[in-house]
C-alpha cells in the first residue's frame, strides 16, 4: 500500500545534490544524438490528455494535532522503522521539553501528502482512504493554487476509497470511463503528487486486469510509475476518462519497481455513492466460511471442473443456515451469477444490499440445488463464536476398512448431537497413518464418507466398504463450528 505519504522533499533535494556532485548532470546537451523521425512515429502524445484532465487533479495535504513534547516526526511507522533499523537519527524528533512546554495546547503538524480528483463541479473529491486516515485537517490544493479546507464525507478501509468535500462551485470535473472497455496493453497515464511534486504525469500500459489482491476489489495492474504521493490520483485512458484510482505498488525497496495497482473506477463510484448519501458503506453477508475448490475435491465430488466456493462452515443463525446451506456444499452461483473462484462470492454478496432476497446454487452430492436466501448486513466488528468439540465415553470401534485408513471412531451420544446441532455422524477417537496425513484429529466428527452421509457406525462402515480404495476417499468432517473436506489416500 502507498502508506508513506511524506510531504518533505529533503530526500529529493539530497538526491539532486548527489547527482550534481557525481557529475551525472554534467553531460553536455549537444552530445545527445537526435532520434530519427521514424523512431517516434506512432508513439502516443499525452499533451491533450494532460490539458483535458489535469485541472481536475488535486493535491491533498493532511495535518494532525500534536501536543508539544510528544514524540511525533510526521512520518508513519514504516518510515520510522527504516530509520531505527539502520541506526539513523529520526529527523524532526523534538528534544526533551520542559513541563511548561509539555502543557501547551496541541499544534497542527504535517502528516502526509497524496492526490485526488474532482468528481463533480460542486466540490466532491475522491481519493484513497489511507490518504486521509487519522487526519485532523485535510487541505486540498487545485492546479490554479487555490487552497481549501476539506470535510471528510466518508471513508471505507475495505475498498480504500474516500470522499472529501470542499466549499467551491464551477470546478473542472473528471469524466468517468467504462472499465469493461479497458484492455490489457492499452496506454494509460497517472497524474498526481509523488513525493509532493504536484501535477506529475507518468505513463505506461495496462499490464493485467482483475488482479486478486483483496476480498472486495479486483485491481488493475499497470507499469505506470507510481510512488508515495500518487495515492488517490486518477488512472486515465487515451479517451481522457478516469478508469481507476492509483492505490498500491509492489515493491521491495519502498519505491516504484514497475508494478502498480489501481482500484477500478466502477467499484470506486459504487462506494463513493454510498459515502455521499450516508457517510458509510453497507455490505451484504450470508454467514459462511469458504475455501477454494481444488481439483482433487472437484473430482471426488463428481464436479465436471474445479470451480465455485467450498463451504467449510455455516454460522449458526445466519442467512446461510436459514436457507439450508450445509458444510460441504459448493456454491456455484449467487443470484444467477457464476462463482468461478472463491473470491467471487464475497464480492457478489458484499455488493448486494442487505435485506435483498436472492438465491444461491449449491452442488451437493452430485446434484445442483437452488436455495432462496435473504442477505444480512456485515457488522462493523464481526466476532466468531468459539466452539467446542463433543467428548464422551462411547467405546471406540474400528472395522478393517477404517483401520486401513488409520481411524478409530465411535457413535455420538444424544447430548453431543444436541450440543453440536447436528443430526448424526461418528466421532474420531484415534488417528494414525493415512487419516493423520490427511489432517484429521481426535475429536473430529465425520459427517460423510465418499459423498455418503453417515449417522452411525453402521452407516460409516457401509459407506467405507463401498468406497473405491484405489482412489482418494473424500471425507467431510466437523471441527468445532466449522466443517471441511479431507482426502484420505489409503496406504498401498
Amino acid at each position: 500500500m502507498l502508506r508513506i505519504e511524506q510531504k518533505t522533499l529533503h530526500g529529493y533535494a539530497l538526491a539532486v545534490a548527489t547527482a550534481l556532485t557525481l557529475g551525472v548532470a554534467m553531460a553536455p546537451v549537444q552530445t545527445a544524438v537526435a532520434q530519427p523521425a521514424a523512431a517516434a512515429r506512432g508513439l502516443p502524445d499525452f499533451t491533450d490528455l494532460v490539458d483535458q484532465v489535469g485541472p481536475a487533479v488535486v493535491n491533498i495535504r493532511t495535518t494532525e494535532r500534536v501536543t508539544p513534547g510528544e514524540s511525533n516526526t510526521g512520518m508513519d511507522e514504516e518510515m520510522r522503522e527504516f530509520f531505527k533499523r539502520f541506526g539513523v537519527p529520526i529527523p524532526n524528533t523534538p528534544k526533551q521539553q520542559s513541563p511548561q512546554r509539555r502543557n501547551q495546547q496541541p499544534e497542527e503538524q504535517p502528516r502526509g501528502v497524496g492526490s485526488g480528483f474532482i468528481l463533480s463541479g460542486d466540490g466532491f473529491v475522491m481519493t484513497n482512504a489511507h490518504v486521509v486516515e487519522g487526519a485532523d485537517e485535510v487541505i486540498v490544493t487545485l492546479t490554479d493554487k487555490r487552497e481549501f479546507k476539506a470535510k471528510i464525507v466518508g471513508s471505507d478501509k475495505r475498498s480504500d476509497v474516500a470522499v472529501v468535500k470542499i466549499d467551491a462551485t464551477g470546478l473542472p470535473a473528471v469524466k468517468v470511463g467504462d472499465v469493461n472497455r479497458l484492455k490489457v496493453g492499452e496506454w494509460v497515464i497517472a497524474i498526481g503528487s509523488p513525493f509532493g511534486l504536484d501535477n506529475t504525469v507518468t505513463a505506461g500500459i495496462v499490464s493485467a486486469k482483475q488482479r486478486d489482491t483483496g476480498d472486495y476489489l479486483p485491481l488493475i495492474q499497470t507499469d505506470v510509475a507510481v510512488n508515495p504521493g500518487n495515492s488517490g490520483g486518477p488512472l486515465i485512458n487515451m479517451r481522457g476518462e478516469v478508469v481507476g484510482i492509483n492505490s498500491q505498488i509492489y515493491s521491495r525497496s519502498g519505491g516504484f519497481m514497475g508494478i502498480s495497482f489501481a482500484i477500478p473506477i466502477d467499484e470506486a463510484i459504487r462506494v463513493s455513492d454510498q459515502l455521499r448519501v450516508s457517510g458509510r458503506v453497507t455490505r451484504g453477508r450470508i454467514g459462511v466460511q469458504i475455501e477454494q475448490v481444488s481439483k482433487d475435491v472437484a473430482e471426488s465430488l463428481g464436479m465436471p471442473k474445479a470451480q465455485g466456493a467450498l463451504v467449510r462452515g455455516v454460522e449458526v443463525g445466519s442467512p446461510a443456515e436459514k436457507a439450508g446451506i450445509e458444510a460441504g456444499d459448493v456454491i456455484t452461483k449467487f443470484d444467477g451469477k457464476t462463482v468461478e473462484k472463491t473470491v467471487d462470492l464475497p464480492r457478489l454478496v458484499g455488493n448486494t444490499k442487505p435485506g435483498t432476497k436472492s438465491s444461491v446454487t449449491v452442488f451437493r452430492r452430485g446434484q445442483s440445488r437452488d436455495l432462496p436466501i435473504t442477505i444480512a448486513e456485515v457488522e462493523p466488528d464481526e466476532k466468531t463464536a468459539a466452539a467446542k468439540s463433543g467428548s464422551g465415553n462411547a467405546k471406540p470401534k474400528a472395522s478393517a476398512a477404517a483401520e486401513q485408513l488409520g481411524l478409530m471412531v465411535a457413535d455420538l451420544t444424544d447430548a453431543q448431537r444436541k450440543e453440536l446441532k447436528i443430526k448424526g455422524g461418528v466421532r474420531v477417537t484415534e488417528v494414525a497413518e493415512a487419516a493423520a496425513r490427511a489432517g484429521l484429529r481426535e475429536g473430529d466428527v465425520i459427517l460423510s464418507v465418499a459423498n455418503t452421509e453417515v449417522h452411525s457406525l453402521k452407516e460409516f462402515d457401509a459407506a467405507l466398504a463401498k468406497a473405491d480404495k484405489t482412489k482418494p476417499i473424500n471425507v467431510l468432517y466437523r471441527r468445532g463450528e466449522w466443517a471441511q473436506y479431507a482426502l484420505i489416500r489409503p496406504s498401498r
